[in-house]
């Protein structure tokens, strides 16, 4: 039997003769199936076709690197490994993982060189992955919001899901929940970061923007659908409540580096005006970092 996973957003479904009917996942209305209609690997597969994961550290934030799969699978995200004084963490999970059961023994030195990992976090169900496979191996619990249980395509006992607005972790580091993109789409801060001015690990809860001065939030991102501007109010009015100087997003480079926690005000109210009709896109840009014409 195999642990079939679907190619277009990498999500690990349970050991089966047969690879699953369809994936849910996938057919809900903020993801989509391929052009090509539904498509199968496994793990195994994906170690012949040569994929392999690359530690990358970071220059101005020494605690902290990521693990991106290559070459990219899936929706492409990378995961962020924090190290604390008390644990480290990884934030998000990558498809990929060698050398099952235990673990490529190459890899293995490289992460064992950051400290290990201790726990799992991750926004969303976007990002679920092969988590229950990373989980297994390493023997740490991974932390999800209860309000997205029913997205758990691979149930597993490392699973721990907790409840209400915030949790707190380890290191000076917790969870919070924002909803939104989903229910329990969950960020996380870390009080220490940015040489302790705190930052902020949003994955597409709230997406850091191409010119990486904004942000946005979403729905959908692959078939633009909005949210409501009542709830990107509130989104914004939770993180405001956290201090945070940068913004880690779930790709390569999607940083808001300085300043982060104003940039995601500004965005927010922007946001609200387009949705509200008091954003003109055809006025020329003021020059007062608004992005146009802002009448709200």
């Amino acid at each position: 039997m195999h642990a079939h996973m679907c190619e277009t957003c990498g999500i690990q479904f349970a050991p089966s003769e047969k690879p699953p009917a369809y994936c849910p996942i996938c057919e809900d209305e903020r993801q989509y199936v391929g052009w090509s209609g539904q498509r199968w690997t496994t793990l195994d597969a994906m170690r012949h076709k040569g994929y392999s994961n690359v530690f990358k550290a970071f220059d101005d934030e020494l605690r902290l690197s990521s693990l991106e799969c290559t070459p990219s699978f899936g929706i492409g995200q990378r995961a962020l490994i924090v190290q604390t004084d008390v644990g480290n963490l990884m934030w998000e999970c990558v498809p990929y993982l060698a050398g099952q059961p235990t673990m490529d023994k190459q890899f293995k030195r490289e992460l064992d060189a950051l400290g290990g990992i201790d726990a799992i976090a991750i926004s969303h169900p976007h990002f679920y992955s092969t988590m229950i496979e990373w989980a297994q191996v390493l023997n740490v619990p991974i932390y999800l919001h209860e309000d997205d249980a029913g997205w758990l395509i691979r149930r597993d006992d490392h699973v721990v899901l907790w409840t209400d607005e915030q949790h707190d972790l380890f290191g000076g580091l917790t969870l919070h929940r924002l909803g939104g993109h989903f229910k329990g789409s969950q960020v996380l801060h870390w009080a220490e970061g940015a040489q302790g001015r705190g930052a902020l690990f949003t994955g597409d809860t709230i997406q850091v923007a191409q010119d990486r001065d904004w942000v946005s939030f979403l729905y959908s991102y692959p078939n633009l659908i909005p949210l409501p501007a009542s709830k990107v109010a509130d989104m914004n009015a939770q993180v405001q409540r956290l201090e945070f100087d940068r913004i880690y997003g779930s790709w390569t480079d999607r940083n808001v580096i300085g300043d982060a926690r104003t940039k995601v005000a500004r965005s927010a109210q922007r946001y609200i005006a387009a949705l509200e009709g008091h954003f003109s896109a055809d006025e020329p840009n003021d020059d007062d970092g608004t992005g146009g014409n802002l009448t709200a």
